[in-house]
Parts: C-alpha cells; sequence; structure tokens
C-alpha cells in the first residue's frame, strides 16, 4: 500500500512495483487518480490526515507493507501554515502507526517504510550518515523529525527512508521539481536567483523507489540514507541543467540564502553517506548526469505523445 500515489515518488513506485510479478498494489492519494496507467493495481482516494478512513482501507486490504510518501513538503508553507504541516506530517503518521498496531497479531506484523528528509539536520557537518544526531531548524524539518519518532516508537517492522531534493518526470503534476524548474526557466530565458552556498546530494525519484522496494521485499528495518552520490550546490545543480540541456546560464544569477529573506531556514550543507544502503540494500544510484539522460528520454517520450 503506498499512500502520496500521486506524488513524484508514489507515482514511480506504482510504475516500479507494476514491472513485478510477485505483489499487488495498493495506491492511495487524496482525490483522483493522476497516473495515466489505470489498471495493474487498485486505486483508492485516502485522506490520511483522517483516522478513519486510514483503519477503513487498512482493514480491508491488510498490506504487507505501507510505504508512506504524503507529506507537506513546501517548507515555506510549512513555517506560515504550521496547522495544516502538522497534520499531515505528525497526525497522520500516527494514524497510520496506530491503525498498523491496533490490528497487528501474530499472524499479521505489517511493515511500515515512512519518508524523511535531510532537513531534520541542521547542515553545519553535512554529508550525514543514519546515526548523526538531527538538529532541525524549520517547521517542517521539526515535523518530520516528529514522525520519525513516532515510527521508531512503534512495536511494528518500520524503516525510515530519509532523502534529498527529488527530481524526476511524472504523470500530471500540478508542482515541479528542481530539475524541471531549471530547465523551463532557462528554456524561456527568465532571471533564476539561486543559491551558491547550500549543498545537498539530487536524488532520482527511479532510484529512490528502487531503494524503497529493495527494503520491503528485503524486510530491511532502521533508518536508510537515500540519495545520489554526488554532492553539489544548488547553483552547480542549475548550471548542470543548464549545460546538459544546452541552454543559456547567462540568466542565472548567484545568490546567498540571506538575500532571499524565506520564512524557513535551510540547512546550509547537508548530503548523504549512503554507504550502509550499497552494503545492505545492493543500493545503486544514478549519476547526476545519468538522472537527467533518464530525465531528458522522458520528457522526449511526453512530447512525443502529445504532438501525435
Amino acid at each position: 500500500m503506498i499512500t502520496g500515489s500521486n506524488g513524484l515518488l508514489g507515482q514511480k513506485l506504482v510504475y516500479t512495483l507494476l514491472k513485478r510479478s510477485d505483489c499487488e498494489i495498493i495506491a492511495t492519494s487524496k482525490g483522483e487518480n493522476r497516473l495515466k496507467t489505470k489498471e495493474g493495481y487498485v486505486y483508492r482516494s485516502l485522506d490520511i490526515v483522517n483516522k478513519a478512513e486510514v483503519e477503513k482501507i487498512v482493514k480491508e486490504y491488510l498490506p504487507d507493507t505501507v510505504i508512506n510518501t504524503a507529506a507537506m513538503t513546501n517548507v515555506d508553507a510549512c513555517e506560515t501554515d504550521k496547522k495544516g504541516c502538522w497534520d499531515l506530517n505528525v497526525t497522520a503518521v500516527k494514524n497510520i502507526v496506530d491503525v498498523l498496531e491496533d490490528i497487528k497479531s501474530e499472524n499479521y506484523h505489517p511493515q511500515l517504510i515512512h519518508l524523511s528528509t535531510d532537513f531534520v539536520f541542521d547542515g553545519k557537518n553535512g554529508p550525514y550518515q543514519e546515526d548523526d544526531i538531527p538538529n532541525p531548524l524549520g517547521y517542517y524539518a521539526l515535523s518530520k523529525l516528529e514522525s520519525e519518532k513516532i515510527t521508531r516508537a512503534s512495536t511494528l517492522k518500520w524503516a525510515i527512508v530519509r532523502t534529498i531534493i527529488v527530481y524526476g518526470v511524472t504523470d500530471n503534476l500540478g508542482r515541479t521539481n528542481i530539475v524541471l524548474w531549471a530547465k523551463e526557466a532557462l528554456t524561456k530565458g527568465q532571471e533564476m536567483n539561486v543559491v551558491d552556498d547550500q549543498f545537498r546530494s539530487p536524488t532520482l525519484a527511479e532510484d529512490l523507489a528502487e531503494a524503497c522496494i529493495l527494503i520491503a521485499f528485503k524486510n530491511a528495518t532502521g533508518i536508510y540514507h537515500i540519495s545520489g552520490k554526488e554532492i553539489m550546490s544548488i547553483l552547480e545543480l542549475v548550471y548542470s541543467v543548464a549545460d546538459f540541456f544546452k541552454l543559456d546560464k547567462s540568466h542565472v544569477k548567484p545568490v546567498k540564502s540571506a538575500e532571499l529573506n524565506q520564512p524557513a531556514k535551510r540547512p546550509p550543507k547537508t548530503g548523504f553517506i549512503i554507504t550502509k544502503a550499497i552494503r545492505e540494500l545492493g543500493y545503486n544510484p544514478h549519476s547526476f548526469k545519468e538522472g537527467l539522460q533518464l530525465v531528458a528520454g522522458q520528457l522526449a517520450l511526453e512530447q512525443n505523445a502529445t504532438s501525435r
């Protein structure tokens, strides 16, 4: 069972799992199904903030594994709408944990894979490994750390997957991600203010989905850091997108984080040490350039489909 199946990771999980013959998929998200492919899995509308809805669907299907990808991830919106952030990032996770614990039995011992973020760290000592001490700077980060604590305190088979800047192409997705945003703005020749003092490891959505599936099928437990291997500044990331798609970089203006006056504080340097995931899961992420090649291929396919 996947929560947030309309989102970037949720969609990639559905599409990756559809290639397998050894599992059944229950995709859940709030509202209508936004995936173009409607066959091969069950879709149910689900608001995970509503515990009764969670209980109804979990009891109906008794999933062996729940992958919780649903979250409020816009860090500035979380700062200004603290209740909305807490409801979706904390209360909803408690709902899922409580429901699974309530119906857990000798014969039914479900696994919960919960998605979290590099933002649980303050960014002073990146890159980070799984046992480094979190120190959230903003409300989004605080809510995600709280959801980790709820997951860890449960008696379920649990795994927490922390990740960083996820990018990729999806069906009918309203909110874009940094690679698509940069490509679109550069294509249109728009002026872009891009920070040069924040460092991250961009993560291809397909790689993140693969890691979650490896955890599910290996019955792995504990915390895993899942990201790309390369650490780069946001400015380098945008420049790489420009170079790859042969777009003009002159519209990109390097700025410092402080100049943007954003509501939420961001950690200056995160990045992950992914040795544990490589060793225990066989995780093998694409390089950023390979990821961009995959994105370019998917965009080309989409363009061909719409121009037919």
